[in-house]
């Protein structure tokens, strides 16, 4: 019995990866710059985390700290978003902060 491949492995659609990652960093970038523009820049920002929950839903912490060894979650919310990327709904409310 031989040992070949019975089947041609698929290819991958790179065009369609970069295409559905390219919407995916334009996305998260709408979900941080409304989260931000709500609630205010930190002085001491490090990042904003953004995960997909499920469709239309998005958990985003907000990380703050001088340094490495001092970085904590500042903020955290629960968001539904619209098919476009506009917050509907913030889950505790953003409130202006900083």
């Amino acid at each position: 019995m031989s040992n070949k491949l019975q089947f041609e492995p698929a290819k991958p659609d790179l065009k369609r990866d970069e295409r559905e990652i390219d919407e995916r960093e334009t996305l998260n970038y709408r979900i941080k710059k409304q989260v931000i523009d709500a609630l205010g820049k930190p002085s001491d920002l490090r990042n904003v985390q953004i995960r997909k929950v499920w469709e239309g839903h998005f958990r985003v912490n907000v990380f703050v700290g001088t340094d490495a060894g001092s970085v904590r979650i500042a903020n955290s919310y629960f968001l539904a978003i619209d098919k476009d990327g506009s917050l509907i709904t913030a889950t505790p409310k953003i409130m202006k902060q900083y």
